[in-house]
């Protein structure tokens, strides 16, 4: 089995060490976006929570997962990535201490960066 996803237009990059950084901060962002919204309404921090892991895994772009059950341009796929991150960064600045939040937005800063080949394949995506 190939380590590389294919698609019409070529190749997806191996994304195995982003995928590790990415899944990190999207477990940050599901644990710290509705300890940070309780306070204010538990109902919307529970459907935060419905949200951030739903959204993803109802939507995806044909060639990216293995799995989806509606599928959606490679851009849509970008932006909900960035939704993780903000909600991961912004809730932590929120929610923790300050050195907790320095090391997530360190986090979500890494993500991006080893995100960039995945992101500019996603980009191609219709």
């Amino acid at each position: 089995m190939s380590n590389q996803r294919t698609g019409p237009g070529g190749e997806a990059p191996d994304s195995r060490p982003a995928s590790i950084l990415r899944f990190s901060t999207e477990l940050v962002a599901w644990v710290a976006t509705p300890w940070a919204l309780w306070s204010f309404s538990v109902p919307v921090a529970l459907l935060s929570v419905v949200v951030l892991i739903g959204l993803p895994t109802v939507f995806t772009t044909p060639g990216d997962k293995a799995h989806g059950m509606i599928p959606v341009p490679g851009t849509a796929t970008i932006a909900l990535v960035l939704m993780q991150l903000v909600a991961a960064v912004v809730s932590s600045w929120a929610a923790w201490l300050t050195p907790i939040a320095v090391a997530v937005s360190v986090l979500a800063a890494a993500c991006v960066i080893t995100e960039i080949p995945r992101w500019r394949w996603l980009a191609t995506r219709r």
